[in-house]
């Protein structure tokens, strides 16, 4: 008789979340068996997703089981697949800190959780803990492929290839699929009908084909009708949040020739033309929405709360497909079934035009042996500049966590494009001396540094 998978949640206190993938997994007949081994460093909340997941098993009649640990080897000992979820310092201390002390130097922000002085921050803080989860993987589950779903991507697969290549992982991000689906909604297409092809960077990748499949077969540009639904106001339509009205991307696609996969929000601190001190126009003109993830944060928080006693009380939990690429890639490596999915894996060469090390974002064939990229060769120049200025900060904030070289955050934020354009060199080292200090322990011991009270 066949086993049955066994698939790893690391950070399954991240319920919701946790909810779409388990419940897209029991939905495959291949996957329907498979122990579900989840692990959190939050009792309650493990339980809470204990009880989630074991109503999804019942809803849906298959074999899966649930099992929980506070242990994170035991959790991983014999899996197949990791899936890994979490936030390092969560919204309260460490989103908080990212967004406030740099508001005191002017610098303001939007989602902070992938470049800027907020990513960098993120990042120091992230990867020293999905490192330890590789050395554990190299221990327990050596071929096991870890599917990472932690800000900031870019840096974290960047991070886990240069110290544990041997790992088999892929960073995963809804973005691509997702706006396929919004500029197919903004033009009153069927999402069934797209045919697109999009490289890059996590966060900055640009579909460099979008197309509209037409009834003789053949496919339509549908970059000239994006560009003149923006110049007529028809696009962007109005979106889940009001907050964010999706200008950004739109204003770019008429610089560039290209739309970029992550959201106007995201895309606005990830330049300097967007967010500057004393342009209160810009901010207006583009409807940037400033402070956006910690209103996000405050709003989960609250949305959680009913929504865990609601799964507390339900007989049953409703399982609905999510837009996640998860099921999509246990399935293949599990069955032989091919698929193809967008994900964050080392260049080595599929995009010609940026560094072999760094992480990229490109279509990906998955089947029985695993993720394996696509070549994409050069990209436009002007993509390739503009994701230049995004790589510099991710490279040198990879630099000092293998080195553990401090002068090399400094240096990460020194080059990060919206830093730069609004503060001066004594500015940033300042700034980033605070940000150091107000983190403290979250940090690595060798990224640490006092108080200025304290080292008074």
């Amino acid at each position: 008789m066949a086993r049955n998978p066994r698939i790893t949640f690391i950070g399954a206190g991240s319920t919701v979340f946790m909810k779409n993938i388990v419940g897209d997994v029991l939905q495959r007949p291949a996957l329907s068996g498979a122990t579900i081994a989840l692990m959190d460093i939050n009792p309650q909340r493990l339980e809470e997703s204990a009880v989630v997941v074991n109503k999804l098993i019942a809803t849906l009649g298959v074999k899966a089981k649930a099992e929980t640990y506070s242990d994170q080897r035991k959790a991983l000992t014999g899996a197949d697949f990791v899936v890994v979820a979490f936030q390092i310092g969560g919204y309260e201390p460490c989103t908080v800190t990212d967004f406030e002390v740099p508001k005191k130097y002017g610098l303001r922000q939007t989602i902070a959780d992938t470049l800027g002085v907020g990513g960098i921050m993120r990042g120091l803080r992230t990867v020293p803990h999905l490192w330890k989860i590789c050395e554990d993987m190299l221990a327990v589950c050596p071929e096991a492929i870890m599917l990472q779903y932690v800000n900031p991507m870019a840096i974290n697969t960047w991070a886990i290839a240069e110290k544990y290549p041997d790992i088999r992982q892929v960073g995963l991000c809804h973005s691509v699929q997702g706006t396929a689906m919004e500029l197919a909604h903004d033009l009153d297409l069927p999402y069934d009908e797209i045919r697109y092809r999009s490289a890059g960077i996590n966060h900055m990748a640009f579909y460099l084909r979008f197309e509209h499949r037409q009834p003789d077969g053949s496919y339509r540009d549908l970059y000239p009708d994006l560009v003149r639904a923006y110049r007529e106001g028809r696009a962007p339509k109005p979106g889940w949040n009001p907050r964010c009205p999706n200008k950004v991307r739109y204003e770019m696609l008429t610089r560039l020739g290209y739309f970029v996969t992550e959201s106007s929000e995201h895309f606005a601190e990830y330049t300097p033309y967007f967010i500057k001190d004393g342009r209160p126009d810009l901010i207006e003109k583009y409807g940037i929405p400033l402070d956006e993830y910690p209103k996000r944060c405050i709003e989960q928080i609250e949305r959680w709360k009913d929504q865990a006693q609601a799964y507390s009380s339900a007989q049953r939990i409703e399982v609905e497909e999510s837009r996640e690429y998860a099921s999509s890639i246990m399935n293949s490596v599990w069955t032989g079934e091919p698929s193809v999915i967008y994900g964050n894996v080392r260049n080595n060469g599929c995009i010609t035009s940026l560094p072999r090390d760094c992480a990229a974002e490109v279509p990906c064939l998955v089947d029985a042996s695993g993720i394996q990229p696509t070549y994409i060769g050069d990209l436009p120049p002007q993509l390739t500049a503009l994701m230049r200025t995004n790589i510099n900060v991710q490279e040198l904030t990879v630099r000092a966590l293998m080195s553990e070289n401090r002068e090399h955050i400094y240096h990460a934020a020194m080059m990060d494009p919206h830093t730069a354009a609004e503060l001066d060199l004594d500015q940033i080292w300042s700034l980033v001396d605070d940000l150091l200090a107000a983190h403290g322990d979250w940090l690595p011991a060798w990224a640490r540094v006092k108080r200025k009270t304290e080292a008074a």
